[in-house]
């Protein structure tokens, strides 16, 4: 059975940083897609940041520049380091994985499905 366990978060004022990091277990190869989506209060669910076991990784338009996701294989562990954060980006964040390697188009990587999510974390940026 696969799980996610998520830890960082929390309130940070604008211009900031935080690191949210998140390990899987129960997974037999390191050959599966990761990432992390988040939902924010009367928005649509949006997918963050995206990285396959190869290293390959694509980000949201409104955190291209601003986060950077990073895996450890070996680990099964997947790390979001946000800097630069900004109100926009307050939000339930949830630590995502599939079964599979990530899709890839020529937009970049995603996920065929959220097949497995984490319990997701709080990240508050005020003004």
């Amino acid at each position: 059975q696969v799980e996610l366990a998520e830890s960082g978060g929390g309130s940070v004022q604008a211009g900031g940083s935080l690191k949210l990091s998140c390990a899987a277990s129960g997974y037999t190869n390191s050959r599966f897609c990761m990432g992390y989506f988040r939902l924010a209060a009367g928005k649509e669910r949006e997918g963050v940041a995206v990285i396959d076991s190869d290293g390959s990784t694509s980000y949201s338009e409104s955190v291209e520049g601003r986060f950077t996701i990073s895996r450890d294989n070996a680990a099964a562990t997947v790390h979001l380091q946000m800097r630069d954060l900004q109100p926009d980006d307050t939000a339930m964040y949830y630590c995502a994985a599939d079964k599979y390697p990530c899709r890839r188009t020529r937009d970049g990587l995603g996920f065929y499905e959220y097949k497995y999510s984490g319990q997701g974390t709080q990240v508050t940026v005020s003004s």
